[in-house]
């Protein structure tokens, strides 16, 4: 085997072993075991553990870079063309290239923090933003939140990716259609004022009121109600009562007077 037969030999092997097992439970033992070769061999091509971590989170990088950016170019395609395809390049990259998806989401060493995926990321979401904001500003709508809502669809969509690396039951096609009928159907009907209409100060303030108007004219109701049978019982108590005697009285009185 050439010296750089072996050199990609380890680094197939390398990615295989962090993307199961994370950096930090790898050691250089493990790899050269697995390669069938001393530890120097190791050494002599990356310098140790840590060099050739990072020749594999490189070259990952480069992959999914390429293809994100890629699906971004197009200055004149349509924005959820351009939701699509980006939504598909990811998922592509993620089919394509597990064991490399599997160590750029993992957990890394504190290394130059310019090649971690976060970085890539953050680039991207730059890229979208950009996007985002020329084509708010076509609609209308505040450019200036263009990049929260550039963060919220690569999060989305990257979240969404890690799941589905795992959970294989919808197909690349499938799962994409479902990422951008919520990321495009949430976008063309934005509001250029969102508010929250339950759990915002203003909302729960009105809705105190409304309580506390409700809480008032129940009480009207109940005191209407209430003086309503006392009216009623007093009716009842005045018209069920005895009729008077006085007359009857009068007359037995008069007929028993001798000077009448």
């Amino acid at each position: 085997m050439s010296s750089y037969q072996r050199r990609e030999q380890l680094i197939r092997i390398g990615r295989s072993l962090f993307a199961s097992k994370g950096f930090e439970a790898v050691s250089v033992e493990e790899i050269a075991a697995t390669a069938k070769v001393s530890k120097p061999i190791v050494y002599e091509h990356f310098g140790g553990k840590e060099g050739l971590y990072a020749v594999v989170v490189d070259r990952e990088m480069r992959a999914l870079n390429d293809s994100l950016f890629q699906a971004l170019s197009g200055e004149n395609a349509h924005p959820r063309q351009i939701v699509e395809r980006t939504t598909l390049a990811l998922l592509t990259y993620i089919e394509e290239n597990a064991e490399g998806f599997q160590v750029l989401v993992r957990d890394s060493p504190t290394t130059d923090p310019t090649s971690s995926f976060s970085s890539l990321l953050g680039d991207v979401s730059t890229r979208v933003g950009e996007i985002l904001e020329e084509w708010f500003k076509r609609q209308k709508l505040p450019a200036k939140h263009a990049p929260y809502y550039a963060q919220m669809l690569v999060g989305m969509t990257v979240y969404t990716g890690q799941y589905w690396a795992d959970q294989r039951k919808l197909s690349k096609e499938q799962l994409a259609a479902l990422i951008v009928n919520l990321a495009w159907n949430g976008l063309s009907r934005m509001e250029a004022k969102p508010e929250l209409r339950f759990e915002s100060g203003k909302a729960r303030k009105d809705k105190d009121k409304v309580d506390k108007d409700k809480v008032d004219k129940d009480k009207v109701d109940k005191d209407k109600v209430d003086k309503d049978k006392v009216d009623k019982d007093n009716n009842a108590g005045e018209s069920s009562a005895p009729p008077s005697n006085d007359g009857a009285d009068d007359a037995v009185t008069a007929s028993s007077d001798p000077t009448s």
